[in-house]
């Protein structure tokens, strides 16, 4: 091999590799967003403040500024075998449990479950939904029981504290359509205005 073929294969092979890389990265992202609902320039997202069919969205309150204790959010959806494909293909969470019918049946839960993080996004998914620019501040989580793949689940979200300052605590649940808890916990938000 001459002195000069040397460097352009080297050049060669990282380009490749380089790419490789990218391509890798910007599938594990558009995943993720598709995942979510965000458009991805893929045709298969929405546009900003679009609702899917599939998705149910209870508010009790639109104005940022009449938001008060007991007031509440719930996000619907059911979290199907693309979602979990495509949370795993986009966390590089591809445990067997989430993605392996087979080996999935030899565990406790008898067949395949879906990520505790993607069903915990559930909860994001309803916060989002309030009125105003949602900041996420804080998430407390409490995983209870799992969530099946095909599973339709609910995320409730319910004020138990104005903070001040634009700032709310809130109690959050997701539950299965048989109404079991299979998340519990509290989040903290900031309310601006959009």
């Amino acid at each position: 091999m001459s002195s000069e073929s040397q460097p352009s294969a080297l050049a060669e092979a990282w380009v490749r590799n380089s790419t490789y890389f990218l391509d890798s990265v910007l599938a594990a992202n558009r995943a993720t967003l598709s995942a979510f609902g965000v458009p991805t320039g893929t045709g298969d997202g929405v546009v900003g403040g679009e609702e899917r069919p599939e998705w149910d969205v209870e508010l009790t309150e639109n104005r940022r500024d009449a938001l008060t204790v007991g007031d509440r959010v719930r996000f619907s959806k059911r979290l199907t075998d693309d979602d979990v494909h495509a949370f795993a293909a986009a966390s590089g969470d591809t445990n067997p449990l989430h993605l392996d019918d087979e080996y999935a049946e030899s565990t406790r839960f008898g067949g395949r479950i879906a990520h505790g993080t993607l069903v915990s996004g559930l909860i994001s998914a309803a916060l989002a939904r309030l009125p105003g620019l949602v900041i996420y501040l804080s998430q407390d989580l409490e995983f209870q029981r799992p969530v099946g793949v095909d599973d339709r689940v609910t995320a409730d979200c319910e004020i138990v504290e104005a903070i001040g300052e634009d700032r709310y605590r809130l109690r959050t649940t997701v539950t299965t359509e048989e109404g079991e808890v299979a998340i519990d916990g509290e989040a903290v938000v900031l309310l601006d205005e959009a």
